[in-house]
This record gives structure tokens, sequence and C-alpha cells, in this order.
């Protein structure tokens, strides 16, 4: 019998697949607050998280209390610790749980709810320190050392971006400088030549391992038995898994050499891979038609023509049936870490995933092209400083630049003129709006939105996510797509970006954080014929009936009030856009016309405020209609001045009046 062959790592990936969550900037705020807390009880303080898993099950149970996690996890331990090794990887806490530094820090962030630029590179504080954070991790690979963000600012330098295919199955195999190097030189090359082949690559790298090259031998030397065919799958969790793959090959043996008509069965074996990822794949490969009925009537002709069918010895079909095992294995291991690889990557704020690319944004790209020199040199080594909330320049001395190269370069990226800090902000803003109208354009026109609202008002959450983001909460996109909708109603007019309060991902899509994502869309409006100069406060809420009462009535008011006394030169008024309007919120808005509002001192008070209720479905009216803000403005001015019981006055001078718009001007 041959010797067993071990699975060995070929790959790195950041966190663990077991633990995939949405909103990962607010998720990993929430828990280094629970962790802050569960280490403050006066038990848990000195406690050992290593090897205690008891310990670790108490701390499971600590999130479940605290709503992080529901249900009965079969093994709190395990959840536990699949749930702070991310954490851990990136440098946030130790490896007994404690928060370190750098964590501690990017809770001082999250508590002073401030993330905004206060670094050269113009992105979020929280951004900035998991830049630092992920310039620091690094994985052991089969006893190498790789720093993957480092390696992919390498590549992504080289490259200018890489395709998420590229991001996916071959960047994650750089472990080495040698296979980084060749891996940058093959995407080159099949660039130039347009004769891609993602396989061949991923083929090369395993092949250079001791363990498949000892797999393939013993394929080709020994008797054939299911045994064998499961020792030579490399399986990482246990051989027996591997077992239907000697199934696929005695019918595919069959085929080729004996032409039998096995076409059926052999589809049918594809389906007892233990990994449907893979099933799926070898079914791709093989047959043309995914309807058992055409297999069943056509037989082998429903075979695609792949080299495997083609082979004329032992030796050949061999060789094939190996490759074919191992790229699926190796493309389905690959696309498991993707998502994991780009949460990790896009918490920095310096990486762009649109457009079916992966690339950096303008001024970390500028940044990185200065300094790309020398990321080799630290990419494969570890480092001391993971768990401090260090300095660049402590990182590496040549992540020390002098700024006004960065501005210069900057300048040349964009085909313009930057001088000083301020210069580069207005060029970043006008890049960023470039992109965002593109967004729109691409993703976000107007029945999309239209569609939005139909989905937050029957609360399909998880068609929401898929169209917008899984990095924000539900409340946080709403407040997101009413910007765009305004935007939209605006002419594209307003600086929206600032103008929604939300913290956005570099691609310019919403992130929800601990203590954000509940401020109101303020809109300046400058004077036209149509209108004077006003502010409008726009506030959203999902909540209905009486809960919604109890949420929006206060604050709304309390928002445009304290507005009118910090402004009160400003002519400002209130829009608040719900999916379900309760007529007693609608009644005590309209009663806001007489009521005095002080400050906290009760030194001063203003009389009256302009408080407007819309609900979606008048929303969605007004843009597929193409209504546009001079005529909104007048419709709401109309009725903030017109008497009438609430739900009457409701349905009369929004409702109706919304509903004769069709395109023309009343």
């Amino acid at each position: 019998m041959a010797k067993k062959i071990g699975f060995k790592s070929y790959c790195w990936a950041i966190g663990t697949t077991s633990y995939r969550t949405d909103n990962f900037n607010l998720s990993i705020e929430k828990q280094l607050h629970l962790l802050r807390q569960f280490r403050e009880i006066e038990e848990n303080k000195n406690k050992k998280w290593g090897n205690n898993k008891k310990f670790q099950a108490e701390y499971y149970n600590f999130l479940k209390e605290n709503n992080f996690v529901k249900g009965d996890a079969a093994l709190p331990d395990k959840d536990a610790r699949e749930k702070t090794s991310g954490l851990r990887d990136i440098g946030l806490l130790d490896d007994e749980r404690n928060i370190t530094e750098a964590g501690l820090e990017l809770l001082r962030i999250a508590d002073s709810a401030n993330f905004s630029a206060d670094n050269f590179l113009e992105i979020p504080k929280d951004s900035f320190l998991y830049f630092k954070q992920m310039l620091k991790t690094a994985n052991v690979v089969e006893g190498k050392i790789v720093r993957p963000f480092v390696v992919f600012l390498y590549a992504v330098n080289e490259l200018g971006y890489l395709t998420n295919d590229e991001f996916t199955y071959l960047l994650p195999l750089c472990v080495d400088e040698h296979t980084t190097k060749n891996i940058v030189k093959s995407i080159k090359n099949y660039r130039g030549t347009g004769e891609k082949n993602f396989d061949d690559i991923i083929l090369s790298v395993l092949m250079e391992k001791d363990n498949y090259k000892q797999a393939l031998n013993l394929l080709k030397t020994e008797p054939i038995s299911e045994e064998l065919i499961c020792n030579i799958g490399i399986n990482r969790k246990s051989a027996k898994y591997d077992k239907p793959y000697y199934t696929l090959y005695s019918l595919l043996k069959k085929i080729v050499f004996s032409k039998d008509n096995l076409a059926l069965e052999f589809y049918e074996a594809t389906k007892k891979l233990t990994n449907s990822k893979v099933g799926g794949a070898w079914r791709k490969y093989f047959f043309n038609s995914s309807a058992r009925s055409v297999i069943s009537r056509e037989g082998l002709s429903v075979l695609n023509t792949v080299p495997i069918l083609q082979v004329t010895t032992d030796e050949q079909f061999n060789e094939e049936f190996f490759k074919i095992v191992h790229i699926f294995k190796a493309r389905a291991t690959l696309s498991d870490y993707f998502d994991l690889n780009r949460r990790y990557f896009k918490i920095t704020d310096v990486v762009l995933f649109e457009d079916n690319k992966v690339k950096l944004d303008v001024l970390p790209q500028c940044y990185i092209e200065i300094i790309a020199g020398n990321l080799l040199n630290i990419a494969f080594e570890q480092t001391e400083l993971l768990s401090k909330n260090s300095m660049l320049k402590d990182i590496g001395s040549f992540f020390d630049i002098d700024i006004n190269i960065l501005y210069k370069k900057l300048g040349c990226a964009l085909g313009t003129s930057v001088a000083n800090k301020e210069m580069a902000q207005k060029v970043i803003k006008d890049e960023r709006y470039i992109r965002f109208n593109k967004l729109i354009d691409d993703k976000f026109d107007k029945n999309t939105i239209i569609r939005l609202l139909d989905d937050f008002e029957s609360r399909n959450d998880d068609e929401i996510r898929s169209i917008v983001t899984d990095n924000a909460d539900i409340p946080t996109i709403f407040e997101y797509v009413l910007g765009i909708a305004w935007y939209i109603i605006s002419e594209r007019k307003g600086d929206v970006l600032e103008y929604m309060n939300l913290s956005l991902e570099a691609d310019l899509l919403p992130k929800t954080h601990a203590g954000g994502g509940e401020a109101d869309i303020v809109w300046k409006y400058e004077m036209t014929y149509e209108y004077p100069k006003h502010t409008l406060l726009i506030e959203a809420t999902l909540a209905d009936g009486q809960n919604q009462r109890r949420m929006e009535m206060e604050p709304v008011s309390r928002h445009l009030g304290d507005y009118c006394l910090a402004h009160p030169e400003d002519e400002a008024y209130c829009v608040f856009i719900t999916t379900f309007l309760n007529n007693n919120v609608i009644s005590d808005f309209r009663a806001r016309r007489f009521m005095e509002y002080y400050n906290n001192a009760g030194t001063k008070y203003i009389t009256g405020m302009k408080i407007l209720p819309i609900q979606t479905t008048e929303l969605k009216t007004l843009l597929r209609f193409d209504v546009k803000y001079p005529q909104i403005y007048k419709m709401l001015d109309v009725a903030y001045k017109t008497d009438g019981s609430p739900k009457e006055w409701y349905e009369n001078s929004i409702v109706r009046e919304t509903g004769m718009y069709n395109g023309q001007e009343i």
C-alpha cells in the first residue's frame, strides 16, 4: 500500500470561511465592544482563552445574550473561536482574545462616532487603521510567511488592475516571491496574447508541490483501486470523501477506451461529489446539456470535446484525470476564499471592486506607485507590530514619503495641477462624483430605485442587500437609496455625497458603523427663480404604526428645531419619508406649524416648523413621472399652507397632487 499523501495548503486567505457576516464594519465594532464588556466581568479578567472550551462557550453565550448571534450552536466553543479568529488575524485581538492596542484605537474611533478622514490618503480614520493592519497581516502557508495585502498591492501596481477571476483564482496562490513574480508575468503574457488559461497557471503552481508530484506518480505507477484514487485526491479533510472519484474514473475510462454509452451514468456520478461546486464544474466541463432526457437520448454525443476524451493511452488518461480532479478542487477552494478576502481588503477603503475589476482608488494608487519598489522586501516576512497602533513609517521606513511628490503624481494621474491638501481634496471629490454618477447610471437608475422602494415596502431585505450591499443594515441602505432618489429629483445638482451624511466605502456604497447610520440628509439649495435659498432636511424611517410615533415624532421635530435655532439666517424645512405613514404622525407634524420649539436652556425659541410627511408610494410616483425638485418644492409649499384634518389633508394635498403629475407641470 502506498504511503498516504497529506494535504498541504497552497494559498492564503484572511479570516475563516466558517464565519461570514453581513455589515462587516459594524460587526467588527460590535464584537470589540462586546469582548471588552466580557473581559471586564470580574471573573473573566485573567481567564485563559487557549484550550479553554468552557470559557469560549461562555463567550458565545454572552454574544447570544447580547443578540450578536442567534440560535443554539452545536459547538459553542468552536463558534466563539471562529467569530474571533479573523479579528486576531488582523491584530485587533491577541491569541488570548484580549483587545490589542490597535483594537483599542478602533474602539476609540468607533466610540467617538467621528470617522472623517485625518490622513494623507483621505480615507476615513477607521479605514486608515485597517490599511495599516492589513499591511502587517500575515499568513503562514506551509511554513512560508506571506502578507496577502502587500502581495496584492505589488501585483495591482504591476498590472494596473486584477480581474475578479485573477483576484479569486491567481492572487491567493502568490505565497512566495518566486510564485508571485511568475503569476504576474503569466498574467502580463496572456493579456498580451489573449490566450488566457487560468487552469494551466493553477496547475503549474500545484505541480511545484511535492505532494502533487508524488500523487501523480502514484497514479501512473500503482494498480488502480478505490484506495489509490482516494489517496491521490489529497482531500484536506479525509480521503473517504473522495470515494466518488473512483466511480468517475471507472466510468470515464470505459467511455474513452470502450466507447460505452455511459453518459447518463457518468452525469449522475458527478452528483455524488461531496462539494457541489466541484460537481457543477465537472458537469459544465463535460456536458453540453444538463437535461437528463437529452443526455439519455443523445448518449455520448452530449459530451463536449475535451482533451481527456481524445487520449489514446492509459498514461495520458491518468494525467488528464489528475488535472481535472485537482483543477476543479483548487478552483472551488479559491472561490470559497474570494468573499472573505474581498471583505477584508475593502475595509481599508483603498480598494475598488467595480466593473469586474479590482483596483486601487486614485490617491492610494499614486501612493503605491511611489513605494512599490520596496513592497516585496516586506511581503514575505513577519512583523512584531501586528497588535500595535503603528505609524506607517514603523511598518517600513519606505512608507514615509514626501507628500508633495504624492500630490504631483495625483495631478499627473488626473491631468491637472495639485499643489496642496485642499487641491488634492477637490480633485479627489471631483473624481468621486464621476464614479458616483456612473454608479447611478449603471446600477441605480430611476427604475432600480423604484424597484428598491417596492422592496423596502415589502421588507424584501435579501433582495435589497443583493442589489445594493451586504455591508450596511437596511435602515442605512434606505437612507442611501433616498439620497440617490433625491439626487435624481434634484437633477444631479448638489453635494449629495456630503449631504447624505453616511459612511461610504471606496466604491461609494454605504456601510454601517456601531454609532452611525442615524444622521439626517441635509440638502442645501441655492436661490433660483423658482424657489429661495433654503435647506431641506430629509428624515427617513422604516418603522410603522405606534413604533413610528415613538421613534420619529420627537427626533424629527428636534432635528429641524435644533437646525433652525443654530442657523437662524437659513430658511429650512423637513421632509419625512417612510414606507408606512401613521395618521397620528401626520397630525403631530401638522400641529408643529404653530408650536414653539426651545433650546435646552429655554432662552431661545422658534415659532412653527415646516415638516411635510411623504410615503414612499408617492415618492415612487414622483420618480416615475420624472417630477423635478422645483415642482416638488411648489407642491409641498402649497400643501404646508393648506388646512384640513390630517388624513384628508394628506389625501388631498399630497396623494392627489402627486398623482396629477404626468410629466407636465400642473
